[in-house]
């Protein structure tokens, strides 16, 4: 059951520069993109269209949109938390966007001052008029294999919020290992969970490496015929809760790792590694990915 093809979500653009302290320029960050596009990347998360009061980094959305050169065959996406976020993708040409919700009630009002309830009401709002409007909505469900405020999450929570965000018409739900807690031994258990309510083509995961176990996740769920992983180039993104430990599944590693295996993604990680290279000046600092690590110390074995 595990799959002959891989389509991998580039998230460094947003979930990986958001966590980072330098500020990025707009070209920098047009330049980047374009970059990934080059690469193959088949999913670009561009950015998000959130408050700049509260995620500045974010607060050129529209202008880097307005700047990136679009391939036909991938997808630009952006994050967007409610209608106001909606209507200035919606103005900015965004076809594809994404809300997120939590598994836990205390993460959902620390992180959005809401309820699970009614960020699933608030969201159907934004469904709705995006649906209406042509646009393609994918929901990312945070917290789903551990919670900093609560600890263990029962994965039969996961699946019952992951099928509610699904009934708001969302194409895919991003099943995600916020704080970089899970292990492999815990996949299959989520995973259980999840498909038993949800089909497979409908379910993609999204993993940290804080704990340094992000592509053992990968190995475990490929055998469940999960076929969308969510990645940041170079490893972008530290976690913020967990000063100074990794973030983002690296899409370097991820890349390596599927190359490996023999399972098409379409991405050259040769493109891939030049890419996070060029972001990697940018915010000077070493990377955390293991492979763009190997690369810049020429001990990649070529």
């Amino acid at each position: 059951m595990t799959p002959a093809h891989v389509t991998v979500v580039e998230v460094g653009p947003r979930d990986g520069l958001q966590n980072e302290h330098a500020s990025i320029t707009t070209l920098d960050k047009i330049e980047f993109v374009n970059r990934l596009t080059d690469a193959g990347l088949p999913v670009v998360e561009v950015s998000a269209f959130v408050s700049p009061k509260w995620v500045p980094q974010m607060a050129d959305a529209a202008e880097v949109f307005a700047g990136i050169r679009r391939r036909e065959d991938t997808r630009y996406t952006a994050l967007v938390p409610n209608l106001a976020g909606l209507d200035r993708a919606m103005r900015a040409g965004v076809a594809e966007i994404a809300v997120f919700a939590a598994s836990t009630e205390t993460f959902s009002r620390k992180n959005i001052n809401q309820s699970i309830d009614d960020s699933l009401a608030a969201y159907q709002d934004v469904c709705d008029r995006a649906l209406a409007a042509g646009l393609r909505v994918r929901g990312y469900l945070s917290t789903a294999f551990g919670c900093p405020f609560e600890g263990a999450v029962a994965p039969a929570r996961v699946a019952e919020v992951a099928a509610r965000l699904a009934d708001l018409g969302v194409f895919e739900v991003a099943v995600s290992d916020t704080i970089g807690i899970a292990h492999p031994g815990q996949v299959p258990r989520v995973l259980d969970a999840v498909l038993a309510r949800l089909p497979v083509a409908k379910i993609a995961l999204h993993f940290h490496d804080t704990r340094g176990t992000a592509l053992a996740n990968v190995m475990a769920a490929l055998p469940f015929g999960v076929s969308t992983f969510d990645a940041s180039a170079g490893g972008l993104g530290g976690c913020p809760y967990a000063p100074g430990a990794a973030g983002n599944l690296a899409t370097d590693d991820l890349i390596y790792l599927l190359d490996g295996l023999g399972i098409e993604t379409g991405v050259s990680l040769k493109k891939l590694s030049e890419a996070s290279a060029f972001i990697g000046r940018r915010l000077g600092h070493r990377l955390p990915s293991r492979y763009a690590q190997a690369v810049a110390s020429d001990f990649s074995g070529s």
